[in-house]
């Protein structure tokens, strides 16, 4: 046997055989495990303390606006209104004038906002909002036809509102579908939509009387003056039914972020998903609208900033709907109480939402369409 042989043979009978090496490959995996759990839970554990920031938020925005206003009532006051009592002066003014009022506002401010965010994320752009590709602006149109041309008021306005809200959805829908719904297309037929709405209602209103005229710029701005419950219960309702309907989709939803054909690859059935969240989306911002008007931005601001608090990986869905609440709330307390002079809640968030669409447009040319 030569050198060679015996040093190879030597060398193979002193090498630890496969069964007696270390298993390295599951080290690494059993890491991997433990960081991605830790992850969801730190996760979870952020998103849960988001909802409850703004949760505790919301509750004290709500008392002070049943507190403050001509006339300020302590807080036992209000809580003995509310319990059932009668107090004098505080039983009318905060039960039957401000409690309606704020009621609306976070009902209103919640249906805004998870019906935007759920456009921003189904077709990946923080551009789709309500606001934006023309719904609001066809439940806008058709109020201000109603009370202008047609001579209707409370219900039948609202109902006229909800009904071409949600068709004005569709026609945007039919119109941006080739083989599927492109966020791109469906923003572009939206804004063509809006503009073509926007039309209709400067025609319109330049055919009013004084006073309707009057009575259609306050629902046109996005009001909550003279609130009564007969238009804070509807909007209720409609939380309460559709709301469940979007989150019982938001794991779809989220996955439909990755693309159409990796969504469908992962058993996503896309376009039923869609129809779905698009109908849920739409019939929310349609009884908010009917209810206060278009308040301006807040659908379109409440899924960015849920998106940026909550942090990546979870679900803007929630917090988006709590964002939108305290923004309206808060927008209309300003509104009423922070100058001299009263001003309608879309004026406010009109004021806070413009410049955030200028910021807005110029980051997604830079960045990409991302929230």
């Amino acid at each position: 046997m030569s050198t060679t042989t015996r040093d190879a043979t030597a060398a193979s009978s002193s090498a630890p055989s496969p069964s007696t090496l270390p298993s390295t490959s599951t080290v690494p995996a059993g890491r991997t495990l433990d960081r991605v759990r830790t992850v969801r839970r730190r996760r979870r554990a952020r998103a849960l303390a988001t909802i409850g920031v703004l949760s505790l938020l919301i509750l004290a925005v709500f008392c002070l606006s049943l507190m403050v206003g001509r006339t300020v009532y302590p807080a036992s006051d209000v809580v003995r209104v509310l319990a059932g009592q009668d107090v004098p002066g505080a039983s009318f003014t905060v039960g039957t004038l401000r409690l309606p009022r704020a009621v609306l506002a976070a009902l209103a401010g919640a249906c805004f906002g998870l019906g935007g965010v759920t456009f921003q994320t189904m077709l990946r752009n923080p551009l789709a909002s309500p606001d934006i590709i023309g719904i609001s602006s066809g439940a806008s149109a058709a109020a201000a036809f109603g009370i202008v041309i047609l001579g209707l008021s409370g219900t039948a306005v609202s109902l006229l509102a909800i009904l071409a809200g949600l068709g004005v959805a569709v026609l945007i829908y039919a119109l941006s579908y080739r083989g599927g719904v492109a966020g791109t297309r469906l923003i572009l037929v939206g804004i063509g939509i809006a503009a073509m709405l926007q039309s209709v209602t400067d025609w319109v209103l330049s055919k009013a009387g004084q006073w309707d005229l009057q009575e259609a710029l306050r629902w046109l701005t996005g009001s909550l003056n003279n609130t009564s419950w007969d238009q804070a219960l509807p909007v209720l309702g409609a939380l309460v039914v559709l709301s469940p309907v979007l989150l019982s989709r938001a794991k779809e939803l989220r996955v439909t972020e990755l693309g159409d054909d990796a969504a469908q690859a992962l058993g996503v059935r896309v376009d039923r998903t869609r129809l779905i969240v698009v109908v849920s989306a739409v019939g929310l911002i349609a009884f908010a609208t009917a209810a206060c008007g278009p308040i301006a931005f807040v659908a379109f601001l409440s899924g960015p900033i849920a998106a940026r608090i909550v942090g990546p990986g979870s679900s803007a869905l929630v917090p988006a709907a709590l964002v939108g609440a305290l923004l309206v709330l808060s927008a209309d307390l300003v509104g009423q109480y922070a100058t001299g002079t009263r001003y309608p809640v879309g004026v406010v968030t009109g004021v806070l939402g413009a410049p955030y669409l200028i910021y807005l447009i110029i980051r997604v040319n830079r960045r990409g369409s991302s929230l």
